[in-house]
């Protein structure tokens, strides 16, 4: 929801500037100019420094997409930054990568060899 009311007062800076300064003072070059400056900006912003900070604290929403071949295990959030943990049965390797702000500066772990605990280990036991 929050990220709907940004981009909604973003499209209302530029459109205002547009009719400020194209309509009114009638230039409509630097109407444009300055609308594009500002969903540039804004749009960067978003993407850079945002759009987690939204999922995280205000209930945004956020879809990241898992590798091919490769199982879901876990999420964290680790400050701003989120890491999520997968497992691919191919080269049997747990694979844990940072989601950061931009995606920027993304860590990856790997562990080789990694067994997790599968669903069919978990069932209950039968008392004798």
């Amino acid at each position: 929801m929050v990220t709907y009311i940004y981009w909604a007062f973003v499209i209302f800076l530029a459109l205002g500037s547009l009719y400020l300064i194209g309509y009114q003072l009638g230039k409509w070059v630097p109407a444009l100019v300055v609308s594009g400056v500002i969903l540039v900006v804004c749009g960067l912003f978003y993407y850079f420094y945002l759009e987690q900070m939204f999922v995280k604290r205000w209930g945004g929403t956020m879809t990241i997409e898992l590798p091919e071949g490769q199982r879901h295990i876990a999420a964290t959030w680790k400050q701003d930054n989120l890491w999520i943990q997968n497992y691919d049965p191919e080269t049997n390797t747990c694979i844990f990568a940072e989601y950061s702000r931009g995606n920027v500066l993304e860590g990856r772990v790997k562990i080789r060899d990694c067994n997790p605990v599968q669903i069919r280990d978990l069932q209950p036991q039968t008392a004798p």
